[in-house]
This record gives C-alpha cells, structure tokens and sequence, in this order.
C-alpha cells in the first residue's frame, strides 16, 4: 500500500473533523473556505512550521520526530489508536534493515492448540491481523458456525461481514460490526504495508462491497482489546458477551479471543447450550 497516499488522507481526515472552537482556537466570522481547521492552525498548535507540516501533510512523514508526531497527535485531538497509527505510518516511511522486519508468522505455532483446548466452557480462537481464524475451540467453533460455513480456508471475519448476506443475522448491530473490523484493517495496512495477503484481501472487500469501500475511505483506526459483543446464533439465539483480546509476545500478529457471560444471565444459559450443542456435533462427526 502507499504509503504516502495513506499519510496524506489520514491526516487530512483528521484535520477536516476539528473545528476551531474545538481546537481552542479563537472563532473569526465569515465563512471558512476549508473543512475543519487550515494547515497554519494545525502548524501553529503542533510547534512546527507551515512548511513542515504541509510536508507531512502531502504524505512525507520521513524524519518525523517523536516530539513532532506528539505534536501534530495533540494538535489533531488523536485518540490512542489513532496516535499509534501516525506512529506505524511514520515508522512504515523509515528505511528499515531487514532484520528489524516485523517477523513473519508462517502457520500455527504448536503451542497455540492445547491452550485453546483448555478453556472448555468458553467459546476461544485465534486469528492473525486480517482476521483469519487460525484456531479454534470447540465452543468457538460452534460459536462461529455461520462464519465457518464458507469452505474457504482459513475463514475469514472481515470477508463474511462484508461479503455473506448471513452476517446481518449474525451480528444485530452489523453497522458496529462492520465499522469495527474496517478501522483494525485499516491499523493494520499502517502497520503492515507491505503484507501481501492484507493488500488481497481489502482489494477484494473494495472490489465487491461498497459498504467497506465507503468506511475504508474514512480512515478511520480503532484497538479492540475488550468490550462487549451481541451476536445472534442460528441454534442459541442472542447472546450478549464479554470479550478480551490477548496478543502472544511471542508470536506477533496473532490475538487469543475468549467469550464469556456472567453466571446466571441468559447468555451464560445459552453458552451451555452451545456447549451441548456443540459436543452433540461433534460426536457425528
């Protein structure tokens, strides 16, 4: 992906969605000829010159200090995805040696299955940084049966948001859902530039979906490490979950996700269900 040109939308986007009363900059009357604020008021915020900014700003972040992306970070009012993003895209912009390349995960390490298999009663799986589900537990694959009823392997979160009539079911708040995975596609390419099968893989969700190329287009990043999550299962019905999301240090690009539900709710009936369910799959298999 170019990186330039991500550059220069992401903080052009940025810029357009504050105004000055919010940037704490005095209002003028008349009406503003640009969206959000000009240059020389982002420059001024951030401590750099006009020049300097309008450089970056046309997609060269080469050379940019930490002490000028934490500028131009509280000038653009940047959340903490959004300040970790102009990081992974000025850092994408440096020369890098190739043995300080981000290691590249090729299958799944061994370890990664047992722990799965030892968190029985909560639906866990892992996927890679373009939502590949790599692995899974018996509960997470009966949690994801719609998902895995594609027999593209390895199935793909992002593809049967955008692309399977199914995930309207699936995800009630499919809006959320599909706002959710387009901003951690979109860290990731700024992390990632150059990964291959991320650039197939958002070619194709652009290619087929207009829905993904619209929130695409918004630049916009999120983290998704914990929450809450309602998805509506075929055989289970609603089920409303907590969810935290563990990276492997030892394994960079994979994220462990487990799914649980206070004692006594609803969903944590449901979740037993499932677990019934699944085991009685299991069985004819």
């Amino acid at each position: 992906m170019d990186n330039r040109a991500q550059v220069r939308e992401f903080l052009r986007s940025r810029r357009e969605r504050i105004t000055p009363e919010q940037a704490g900059l005095p209002a003028y009357g008349g009406q503003r000829r640009v969206k959000g604020l000009r240059r020389e008021e982002v420059a001024l915020l951030a401590g750099v010159s006009i020049d300097y900014y309008v450089r970056m700003e046309r997609g060269n972040l080469a050379g940019a200090s930490d002490a000028v992306l934490d500028g131009i970070s509280r000038a653009l009012a940047l959340d903490e995805a959004e300040r970790a993003h102009l990081i992974d895209l000025a850092r994408a912009a440096q020369p890098v040696p190739p043995r300080q390349r981000r290691p590249k995960i090729t299958g799944l390490p061994p370890s990664i299955q047992p722990i799965l298999d030892a968190i029985g009663t909560a639906p866990a799986w892992v996927r890679n940084a373009r939502h590949d589900m790599l692995a899974a537990n018996d509960m997470a694959r009966a949690l994801y049966a719609p998902v895995l009823a594609d027999p593209r392997r390895p199935a793909n979160n992002a593809r049967f948001i955008y692309l399977d009539p199914a995930a309207h079911d699936f995800y009630p708040d499919w809006e959320r859902a599909a706002d959710d995975i387009a901003a951690m596609l979109r860290s990731e390419a700024g992390r990632n530039p150059h990964d291959k099968q991320l650039i197939e893989l958002i070619g194709e969700l652009s290619t087929r979906s207009e829905d993904f190329r619209c929130r695409w287009a918004a630049h916009n990043v999120r983290f998704h490490r914990t929450g809450r999550k309602t998805l509506h299962h075929p055989v289970v019905g609603r089920l409303e979950l907590n969810f935290e999301a563990m990276e492997f240090p030892s394994y960079p690009g994979l994220t462990l996700l487990v799914y649980t539900a206070p004692i006594g709710t609803p969903t944590a009936d449901a979740l037993e269900l499932l677990g019934s369910w699944a085991a009685t799959e299991s069985s004819e298999k």
